[in-house]
């Protein structure tokens, strides 16, 4: 045992299995993937002794951790689209922005007063905890369900601090560095690493958009392609000036992510893999660095510094963020409370604590513990109190009953707006631009890509969803799909449909388990059937039923033209039509069905539709 725990293959190995382990888990008991992975660096680390992250890797972990924080950085600002940003009004702008520098005001002279740091490295410190970040604020959101307003702002908070708040980690840093030469060399070389940042930066994010959008890298090749060139940047900045890379790379995400008529979706699917790699293996490798003597040094001090950022800090920063918003006071109240730091506050941390021993900085060994307890601390306690206290604020919201559509086509868009006209919340995804670009068009909320991507789980805003419609001719991702959020959101709440008479070879036939859940408004129901009645001028009505009006005449006007697809009852709730659930209609009930027009041929069905409704 003690041989396998000292061969470096192990160690590795031990790392990637225990990373995908802390993953799982954290799927499954829906926390943030952070907390179950420090743990384990913990438990790796500092209490047993397992993995000695210096050791294992000797002068490769500084590299190795620049160039993963890099990969991070430029991931995230790839996501970074600045007509989103817009989108969601001035009080993210400002949170990104003033709400920051707030932050940064505010911890530094804590640290500065109550830790005793020099104020070099108490002013990296503040600068380094102004990021949320969206791996810690998209769990948290999906078991607090704050109101739509609330959950936005967080939600795109997260995703633009991120290359902010390292920005003004890097600019830090470089003044510490510059601070120790001739104060005259201070403000050159700051104007150096910006110059070079900035220019470089845009630079690369044209010509590597270029690249892509002329399809001038064969399609196997983009994501390889862009990776490297990226690494290529980064290398070549720091060469240019020192520090500068991480400027670079997260210029050079934000630069391609709002270039015309570039999509950057398949670049974004392909972080997954390397994202939850890079992030899973570096947290564990940091945390393991950690000792619990550097820990126990910081003392009681610590807690003052935390409080001051949780409960001054962050409530200033959003009152003056929020000014002219109109946002309730429990809504900024709900801002104010819910603020956790994630992975770049922890690899930023460690990677300028590597760089820092070799300044002999005092007390620079006080860095990455300090992060890391905000970290725990803003994590464990935002996770357990932030529902408690949405619903004593009341702004939850209510309880999730819209619908997410996987699927664009003209049947799904008409049953879409069928929805939003009775104001039921409404969302389509699709990987088809054309689709999306109708729906678009149409008023109709949407994602484009695939909606069980992370990048999907980052910016998709599912609060308000509580079923899930799988209406796409995909027929090789709807299985996905659909496992994927029936996990997410409970048994019972995706519903597919027939796929009509299937190949007698058993090799064709889908899944038992799989095919129970393709009952979507009845069995014949089919998307080729759909299409070809909507194609044919179909069209969707909706049908009160009243004393006068039963349900036995609706079936004699409309005949086996009708192909019910949802009951509203009288207090709106919706109820869709499925082979498998019974209910009673009644007076004041409502049947909303697609039509066929009626020209004694179109759809009809040699049985008439006799799809039942469930809750």
């Amino acid at each position: 045992m003690e041989h396998v725990l000292s061969n470096p293959m192990a160690l590795l190995v031990m790392v990637g299995i225990v990373s995908i382990a802390c993953q799982y888990l954290a799927y499954r008991l829906k926390l943030p993937a952070i907390l179950p992975l420090l743990l384990a660096g913990l438990a790796l680390g500092p209490l047993t002794g397992i993995l000695d992250p210096d050791a294992l890797f000797g002068g490769l972990l500084f590299p190795l951790v620049s160039l993963a924080v890099a990969i991070i950085l430029f991931e995230g600002a790839l996501t970074l689209k600045l007509s989103d940003l817009a989108g969601h009004g001035i009080v993210v702008r400002n949170l990104c922005t003033l709400g920051a520098l707030v932050t940064w005001l505010v911890a530094t002279p804590a640290a500065y007063y109550v830790l005793d740091m020099p104020m070099q490295l108490a002013a990296l410190f503040g600068a380094i905890v102004t990021v949320t970040g969206p791996t810690v604020i998209v769990p948290m959101l999906r078991s607090v369900r704050p109101n739509t307003r609330i959950a936005n702002i967080l939600r795109w908070e997260g995703i633009v601090i991120d290359p902010i708040g390292a920005l003004l980690a890097v600019l830090v840093y470089e003044y510490i560095v510059a601070a120790h030469s001739a104060f005259e060399h201070t403000l050159v070389v700051l104007l150096k690493v910006v110059a070079i940042g900035f220019g470089l930066g845009a630079l690369m994010g044209y010509f590597l958009g270029s690249l892509l959008r002329n399809n001038w890298v064969p399609h196997y090749l983009r994501n390889t392609a862009v990776l490297t060139l990226m690494l290529g940047a980064y290398a070549a900045s720091d060469l240019m000036s020192h520090e500068s890379g991480l400027l670079t790379v997260t210029v050079m995400g934000i630069w391609m992510a709002n270039m015309k008529d570039l999509d950057v979706d398949d670049i974004l699917e392909f972080k997954e893999t390397l994202s939850v790699l890079l992030i899973s293996a570096l947290f564990i490798l940091l945390a393991a660095r950690l000792e619990f003597f550097t820990l126990a040094q910081l003392g009681w001090g610590a807690l003052l510094v935390l409080a001051a950022i949780m409960f001054i800090a962050r409530p200033l920063a959003v009152f003056l963020s929020s000014r002219g918003s109109g946002l309730e006071w429990r809504e900024l109240a709900m801002l104010s409370w819910i603020a956790p730091r994630g992975i770049v506050a922890a690899a930023v941390s460690a990677l300028f604590a590597l760089k820092l021993d070799a300044l002999s900085l005092p007390k620079s060994e006080l860095l990455v513990p300090m992060v890391f307890l905000v970290i725990i601390v803003t994590v464990i306690f935002q996770s357990l109190t932030a529902k408690g206290m949405a619903k004593l604020l009341g702004v939850r919201a209510r309880y999730p009953d819209g619908y997410l559509i996987f699927g664009g086509g003209k049947f799904a868009r008409m049953l879409a707006q069928d929805l939003l006209a009775k104001d039921i919340s409404v969302i389509i995804a699709d990987t088809n631009w054309d689709a999306i670009r109708e729906a678009r068009m149409e008023n109709i909320p949407t994602y484009y890509g695939n909606p069980i991507s992370e990048h999907a789980s980052l910016t998709m805003d599912l609060s308000a969803v509580g079923k899930v419609l799988v209406l796409s001719p995909y027929r090789q991702l709807n299985p996905l799909v659909t496992y994927h959020f029936e996990h997410l959101l409970g048994e019972g709440s995706v519903l597919g449909l027939s796929q009509g008479a299937q190949e007698g070879r058993a090799s064709h036939q889908v899944s038992e388990d799989y095919a129970k859940k393709l009952a979507l408004f009845s069995d014949s129901a089919s998307y080729s059937r759909l299409a070809s009645l909507v194609a044919k001028g179909a069209t969707i009505r909706t049908t009160r039923l009243t004393e006068a009006f039963t349900i036995e005449d609706y079936r004699e006007t409309y005949g086996n033209r009708a192909t019910r697809l949802y009951a509203v009852d009288p207090q709106g709730k919706i109820h869709i039509y499925t082979i498998a659930h019974e209910f009673e209609l009644a007076p004041e009930w409502q049947i909303v069905s697609l039509i066929a027009p009626d020209d004694g041929a179109v759809g009809r069905n040699p049985v008439p539709d006799e799809g039942r409704a469930t809750a």
